[in-house]
């Protein structure tokens, strides 16, 4: 007797990651040597990347070039500003062909916080040495969405602990306060003369490249690139907005139904 044929398991649907985009001829490299880590770490899952703007693939191409079916978009953003609410949903929308479930942002996270403390680490700052006159600057982007500063303030809770309690405080370079040089100040104020700068950047781009440049003297991260604890976020990002959206997938459209004397009713 012949047993019964089973069935083949779903693929998994591709990752798009989706950068910001910079003229910054190093933030394309960067993001694709991200990328690349994330293959390595999960081999056949097709990763693609589209961008939001300023470099080429943009996100409705890369959408565009899919096969009909479903995709995760993950965005390589660190915190929920306008992007991730506006930019994302609309692109996902526009390609009717997909179901494009979307993933969190990449922040706040303790592996994040983790990719944040070794590119301190690479810097030659040490947070055991600093413990009692050291402090970090948590330099971001910033945002006018008061979930991206909280985004940050979180990460800076997060990297703090990491770093066994040194102070660190978020700054921005766009609207946003605190600035980098009034976050080195306050530090400097509360006796924290030994101070780093965390690049809270996925990769190199304008506002990185004014953080590091507002904080001279101060040792300076890179931007977090292919860092494993990133390349691992990504792909905690993608099996999160994967699971969700299996769930969702399951879950009826309305309450089930039980059978009782003289009709139905809704099961409790």
């Amino acid at each position: 007797m012949t047993s019964p044929l089973r069935a083949r398991p779903r693929p998994a649907p591709p990752l798009v990651a989706v950068a910001h985009g910079s003229r910054e001829p190093g933030a394309l490299r960067t993001v694709t040597a991200l990328l690349d880590l994330v293959r390595s770490l999960r081999p056949g899952l097709r990763v693609e990347l589209g961008h939001v703007e300023l470099n080429e693939p943009l996100l409705p191409d890369t959408l565009e070039a899919l096969p009909a079916g479903e995709a995760v978009l993950v965005p390589l953003l660190l915190g929920r500003g306008h992007h991730v609410k506006h930019d994302l949903p609309g692109a996902a929308a526009a390609a009717g062909h997909l179901s494009a479930p979307i993933a969190a942002p990449l922040g706040p996270h303790p592996l994040l916080a983790e990719a944040l403390a070794g590119r301190l680490a690479e810097t030659g700052w040490s947070a055991t040495g600093a413990s009692r006159t050291g402090g970090v600057v948590l330099a971001a982007a910033g945002s006018r969405d008061p979930d991206s500063a909280r985004d940050a303030e979180r990460t800076a809770a997060l990297l703090s602990a990491r770093l066994g309690g040194v102070p660190v405080v978020p700054a921005y370079a766009s609207a946003a306060e605190p600035t980098v040089p009034e976050a080195v100040a306050a530090l400097r104020a509360a006796g924290r003369h030994d101070t780093a700068l965390a690049s809270y950047f996925t990769a190199p781009g304008l506002f990185a490249t004014r953080c590091a440049r507002d904080a001279p003297g101060l040792p300076a991260a890179r931007p977090l690139g292919a860092h494993p604890a990133l390349a691992r976020l990504v792909l905690h990002r993608y099996d999160e907005a994967l699971a969700r959206a299996r769930t969702a997938a399951r879950e009826p459209a309305f309450p089930a139904l039980r059978p009782v004397r003289g009709g139905l009713a809704r099961a409790s």
